[in-house]
């Protein structure tokens, strides 16, 4: 009768990309270079009279600087110093803006009615501050005609000349024609 033996492997994960500075207790370095609350330098001491001088000031010690040698400490209060980051960061995405590409799909016989729709749509984008990705679709035959499709693109882009300017001329990409524009700078 054979035996089964199952084993269990537990997988341990660490966070790589986002780490947290070493405060008091954590440090353990006989020397550090000692900064103080102000950014005074207060040059280098022993790691306990840094974490005794901290503690006097009733203020965290905080490793700023762990490859240098001897380690940068520095003398703050870490809480108030992390709410800070984290304001700090939050800013910064709020003032981001993420560019969004907009698509504009086009057929090599396309009305003038609708063209001229697509072309309020590219419009408004571009207005927005989006990317507009301007594309011909060739179905079957059509594709012969490429310069029907180029002549198309070439409208779009005199259309749109005065909210954007030409990012990547144009390409074909298989079955279709395409051509980049990117509003222009305020």
């Amino acid at each position: 009768m054979p035996r089964i033996f199952c084993a269990i492997i537990l997988w341990e994960v660490f966070c790589i990309a986002k780490q947290d500075l070493m405060i008091n207790d954590e440090i353990r370095d006989k020397e550090v270079r000692l900064i103080g609350p102000g950014g005074e330098q207060l040059g280098i001491v022993s790691g306990a009279k840094a974490l005794a001088a901290a503690e006097e000031k009733n203020l965290d010690l905080v490793k700023i600087a762990p490859q240098a040698k001897p380690p940068v400490c520095k003398i703050m209060d870490y809480g108030k110093h992390k709410f800070e980051l984290s304001k700090r960061e939050k800013e910064n995405r709020k003032n981001q803006k993420t560019v969004a590409i907009k698509e504009v799909r086009l057929s090599p016989n396309i009305d003038d009615h609708d063209f001229n729709t697509k072309l309020k749509a590219g419009i408004k984008f571009l207005k927005n501050g989006d990317k507009v990705k301007v594309s011909v679709r060739f179905r079957g035959r059509e594709i012969t005609h490429s310069s029907l499709g180029r002549d198309m693109l070439m409208k779009f882009k005199e259309g749109t000349a005065e909210y954007g300017d030409v990012d990547k001329g144009l390409k074909m990409e298989g079955r279709n024609m395409a051509m980049f524009i990117t509003p222009k700078k305020k």
